[in-house]
């Protein structure tokens, strides 16, 4: 289930970050939503997309395939598509698969694409590889989870529409899960050996204190000798 809302001014200034010209355009479209929501998925490769409509695309994309302007722009603007399409520019709150694993960073999270190619509009793809993970902490049950690894890169609507591709502007996240499975589990020391330990180290300070203190005595009495 996902829902849909206008986006504050705090995720606007995450999503385009320092880009003055990013921001200024996306500030005064006053475009864009926050998506958030849970999906239940099988264990198996899949894709989760947020990407312009196909219709939308398809029209926009004469500029670029065929070389001709059927918009009706000036030759002179930055924007091939004269916003027509959205800026695509998004940050990612989070994105995580199955119970959050501690000991490890979620790539996924707090990431941003700014579009600054002047129309705003390209394919964030972004392939996720998920590592089955069975994590054990101490006095606590075991948790089925999953560590991730992400590579990333932008394709510019140029290459998009050359290549005639299916693929579609925005965000597309393409999960797969790796045939190795890993088993983290953090264990405390035994109490015997904590005890043997410190029985150790307290009885090392106690020999070093003993030559110390002789040392300084032995030194101290042959000084008084050569006084006397």
């Amino acid at each position: 289930t996902f829902t849909k809302r206008v986006p504050t001014n705090e995720e606007y200034k995450k999503a385009v970050g320092s880009n003055s010209r990013v921001n200024s355009d996306v500030q005064t479209r006053r475009e864009g939503c926050t998506v958030s929501g849970t999906i239940h998925i099988p264990r198996v490769g899949g894709t989760l997309s947020v990407s312009v409509s196909p219709d939308a695309w398809r029209r926009a994309t004469s500029v670029l395939a065929f070389g001709m302007d059927l918009l009706g722009g000036q030759k002179e603007d930055v924007d091939p598509f004269h916003g027509k399409l959205p800026n695509v520019t998004h940050y990612v709150h989070d994105v995580t698969f199955g119970a959050p694993f501690p000991p490890g960073k979620n790539p996924l999270q707090g990431a941003h694409h700014i579009m600054d190619n002047g129309s705003g509009v390209a394919l964030a793809n972004v392939a996720v590889k998920l590592v089955p993970t069975t994590y054990k902490r101490t006095f606590h049950s075991e948790r089925e989870t999953y560590q991730v690894s992400v590579s990333r890169h932008i394709v510019e609507p140029a290459t998009l529409a050359a290549q005639r591709s299916m693929l579609l502007p925005g965000l597309m996240i393409t999960y797969d899960f790796t045939p190795l499975a890993v088993r983290h589990v953090e264990k405390r020391e035994n109490l015997f050996v904590f005890l043997s330990s410190l029985v150790g180290i307290v009885g090392g300070v106690f020999v070093t204190v003993g030559l110390v203190s002789g040392c300084l005595v032995n030194s101290a009495q042959a000084v008084a000798k050569k006084m006397d």
